[in-house]
């Protein structure tokens, strides 16, 4: 008489198959998806930027600079930035800072701007936009 052994192995076959099957229904489900477009509105009316404003300059590409009242612009790091506007702040805390970003500039990138000012502390942080009529 012949002792039966058991078997310790999982059979991962089926599990492959259903693996496949529903890779095929989320590939064909994909692009039947619709995706939400959101209409930014253009500004028709803007509020007068001030004259003394630190303006933090955002490019196209994602670089950073920064043009302090009466200077010019000079190209920065995001964390030399930052130490430039606390500079700025320390000396006088009600100093406004205007993100001036273009017009291609992925949202997200202004948004990490602006929240790492927010970090800091800085009290006065606006947008840079010009009325439709300009």
């Amino acid at each position: 008489m012949r002792e039966r052994r058991l078997k310790n192995e999982i059979n991962v076959v089926p599990y492959i198959d259903v693996m496949l099957v529903l890779l095929v229904i989320f590939m064909v489900t994909a692009p039947m998806m619709t995706t939400a477009s959101i209409d930014v509105p253009s500004v028709g009316k803007a509020a007068q930027a001030p004259d003394k404003a630190v303006q933090v300059n955002i490019r196209e590409d994602g670089a950073l600079s920064l043009t302090l009242p009466g200077k010019s612009e000079q190209a920065m790091s995001r964390q030399e930035l930052t130490q430039a506007i606390v500079a700025v702040q320390r000396d006088n805390p009600e100093q406004p800072v205007l993100i001036v970003g273009d017009k291609r500039v992925k949202y997200e990138a202004v948004l990490s701007v602006m929240d790492e000012l927010q970090r800091q502390q800085v009290k006065r942080v606006g947008l840079l936009v010009q009325p439709t009529g300009q």
